[in-house]
């Protein structure tokens, strides 16, 4: 209990944790077998995947081979973004819920010894949740924690949130509804944390 009040946060990984757009497209122009504006290509992915996937023609069947694409560029170039272990080490609890697999979560996680803030990770799927925007997997999540913010930095990972009543924080876009907009997680605390402290003991 570091702010007087307990602080609860549900995290996106990919684009909100973890620096892993630039692997996440490199996946998907390879797996694409085409020469890919790769801007471009940013832009279809943060709306997110399914999205990309319809507006180039990708067979949805090879989602798979996209993970496994993927992952093997973020094992060698993702990083988490700067200042968030200050971040997570502030709260109480972390939770991630990502498309992403576990095994490959955990592993990234562990590289950069971030795995010990998380109380639980959430792999949508293989847990065996609808994808998100879907609400199950925050459903699930709710019920075992106390959840007082949800980060991520696409519309789907907020949506859920909004339905539940909880406040988000949207990371590195402005072009999403969210109570708080951040392009750094210096200004985490000073803006996110100490309003919602000052909040709950007014």
């Amino acid at each position: 209990m570091k702010w007087g009040i307990f602080i609860n946060i549900l995290w996106d990984f990919d684009g909100t944790l973890f620096d892993t757009y630039p692997s996440l497209v490199e996946g998907f122009v390879q797996l694409s077998q085409k020469e890919l504006d790769k801007n471009e290509v940013l832009k279809w992915l943060k709306i997110d995947s399914k999205t990309a996937f319809k507006h180039y023609g990708i067979d949805e069947n090879k989602r798979d081979e996209y993970q496994m694409l993927y992952n093997a560029y973020a094992k060698m170039t993702s990083k988490p973004f700067e200042h968030l272990e200050d971040v997570l080490a502030s709260v109480d609890n972390n939770v991630i819920v990502t498309h992403r697999d576990k095994v490959s979560t955990i592993a990234l996680l562990e590289k950069f010894q971030l795995k010990k803030y998380f109380k639980e990770i959430v792999s949508v799927e293989e847990d065996g949740f609808i994808r998100k925007p879907h609400i199950s997997s925050y459903e699930s999540v709710v019920e075992k924690y106390n959840i007082d913010l949800v980060v991520g930095d696409r519309d789907l990972d907020l949506i859920p949130a909004r339905e539940l009543k909880i406040k988000t924080v949207a990371f590195q876009n402005r072009n999403i509804l969210a109570d708080y907009y951040l392009d750094t997680y210096a200004d985490f605390i000073p803006v996110v944390l100490h309003t919602i402290s000052n909040g709950a003991k007014q």
